[in-house]
C-alpha cells in the first residue's frame, strides 16, 4: 500500500472512507435492488446493507468535517465497523449463496475485498500513523 503511513492525512482517509460508504449505499440501495434478478440478493437484504453503509458514511463524513481530537480512536472505530460490515456481508453471502448469481457473488466478494483492505489500512494508520499538522 503506502510505504510511508506516517505521511497520510487522517482527514483524507476519513473522506475516502465516506466516499466508499456512499458508493456502497447507492449501489446496494438503488442499483442492485433494481436488478435483483441479475445479482440474486433479495431486496430486503440489499436495503439492510445499504442502511448500514449509510450509517458508516455519516460517521466517516462527520469525522472528516469536524476536528476530532483523538483521531486514532475514531479511525479504529470506523475500521472495526467496516470489518463488522464485511463479516455481516460474508455471512449473508454464505447463507444466500444458492440465490446469488455469479455476478452477484462477484460483486459482494469484490466489495468485501475492497472494504477489508481499506479497514486494514485504517487500523495500521490508527496504530502506527504519526500524522501531525
Amino acid at each position: 500500500m503506502v510505504s510511508n503511513i506516517r505521511a497520510v492525512d487522517p482527514k483524507k482517509l476519513f473522506l475516502i472512507d465516506s466516499a466508499g460508504a456512499l458508493l456502497s449505499a447507492m449501489m446496494l440501495g438503488f442499483v442492485l435492488t433494481r436488478f435483483e434478478h441479475v445479482f440474486g440478493m433479495p431486496q430486503k437484504v440489499l436495503y439492510t446493507l445499504s442502511s448500514l453503509a449509510c450509517i458508516l458514511f455519516i460517521f466517516s463524513l462527520s469525522c472528516f468535517l469536524r476536528e476530532v481530537g483523538n483521531w486514532r480512536r475514531y479511525m479504529k472505530g470506523i475500521a472495526v465497523a467496516n470489518l463488522f460490515y464485511c463479516c455481516i456481508t460474508t455471512v449473508l453471502v454464505a447463507y444466500l449463496n444458492q440465490e446469488l448469481t455469479a455476478l452477484g457473488l462477484g460483486y459482494f466478494v469484490l466489495e468485501i475485498i475492497v472494504i477489508a483492505t481499506l479497514a486494514t489500512f485504517e487500523l495500521k494508520m490508527a496504530f502506527h500513523g504519526t500524522y501531525t499538522k
